[in-house]
């Protein structure tokens, strides 16, 4: 009789252990939020986007394009806008971070903060092959709150990830996604290619472009660039440009104005003559004289005495990377740096030669 009565006690606690659990919140996912009276509880996640949003909110700017027009009847020149987007603030001296593409062609550019107040800003440099560009403004310090960087390293596929920016004009809006894969590849405004960009499926749609892709923690990891739809709309494909090539190319931006490459001292053959004359990799024109090339013995193009063109060293190779066309070249020598000892490997009359090059700052 005890046995009996000892297990109708436990059956009844763990049933109303049950419906106890089911009118308590889950405190794992459930968070309160104090000043939302209507809405008293918000999953982690959701309480996460909202504090990204917000920390972050004060570093995005909105940037304005306008460029001068005449009007077609008269002499009379009229600003018009060409477009906008979205940048953020890289350090608090007025710097602003955002993509070539959305300044392409401007005769002025406007940045407006989130407090409202709009400056005119100063182009500081421009990376056309990486579709960055650096702005600068003079505002008070309440206007420019630097925006946290993270490491892009870091990133793993399926990570969340938050985009801010002004899509078709819409001040300040939030997407939110996960990192959809790693190591892309895509073409840049002057038809270069931009290595190691991020793709995510938050939603990035034009106006989005030069904002910021941000981690769980408020960090930047990216900078939204493109996407990819037949429509021009977001189509859950949209590609970022990591800060961890931010951090190398905007010191060289704000002390150079441009990329700082080193250079072989070379002149390459133009895509017309290089296919003309079968040349596969570099065809050299010509050496720079008194450079690294001429110091190690590499030949351009030569002409016979019956006026016949012979090709020179063509560059097949550098530190056994193998170089195809101006583009790879071009982007070897962008992990580079001046004093920079490099193997090049060339093909001249059908065989393979080998050169030790020192690399020089540019002229």
């Amino acid at each position: 009789m005890m046995t009996r009565i000892l297990g109708a006690a436990i059956i009844l606690g763990i049933v109303a252990a049950a419906v106890l659990a089911t009118n308590e919140p889950d405190t794992t996912y459930m968070v309160e939020v104090a000043d939302s009276p209507a809405s008293p509880f918000l999953t982690n996640d959701e309480s996460n986007n909202i504090a990204v949003f917000k920390s972050v909110g004060p570093s995005v700017v909105f940037v304005t394009n306008t460029q001068l027009r005449r009007q077609r009847f008269s002499l009379n020149v009229l600003e018009i806008p060409r477009g906008s987007g979205t940048g953020f603030v890289w350090h608090e001296s007025g710097l602003i971070v955002t993509n070539y593409h959305v300044i392409l062609g401007a005769n002025k550019i406007t940045i407006t903060t989130e407090s409202g107040n709009s400056y005119d800003a100063e182009l500081v440099g421009k990376a056309p092959e990486k579709d960055i560009a650096l702005l600068k403004i003079n505002a008070p310090d309440e206007d420019l709150v630097a925006i946290p960087l993270g490491d892009s390293s870091t990133l793993s596929v399926g990570r969340k990830v938050l985009a801010i920016g002004n899509p078709f004009a819409l001040d300040t809006s939030l997407s939110v996604g996960v990192v959809s894969a790693l190591g892309r590849e895509i073409k840049s405004v002057n038809n270069r290619t931009i290595k190691n960009v991020i793709q995510t499926d938050a939603a990035i749609n034009p106006g989005n472009s030069g904002g910021p892709l941000l981690n769980s923690m408020g960090k930047l990891v990216g900078v939204n660039t493109q996407i990819y739809s037949p429509s021009g709309a977001n189509a859950g494909i949209g590609f970022a440009i990591p800060v961890n090539t931010l951090k190398l190319i905007i010191p060289q931006l704000s002390k150079h104005g441009r990329l700082f490459r080193p250079v072989l001292g070379i002149e390459m053959l133009s895509d017309y003559w290089a296919r003309r004359l079968r040349a596969k990799g570099i065809a050299i024109l010509s050496v720079k004289r008194g450079l690294a090339a001429d110091k190690a013995g590499i030949i351009g193009v030569r002409e016979d005495r019956r006026g016949n063109i012979h090709l020179g060293d063509v560059i097949i190779a550098i530190n056994d990377q193998s170089v195809t066309n101006e583009d790879s070249l071009l982007s070897l020598l962008e992990n580079l740096k001046p004093g920079d000892k490099v193997k090049v490997t060339t093909l001249r009359d059908e065989e393979i030669q080998n050169y030790e090059l020192t690399l020089t700052a540019p002229e």
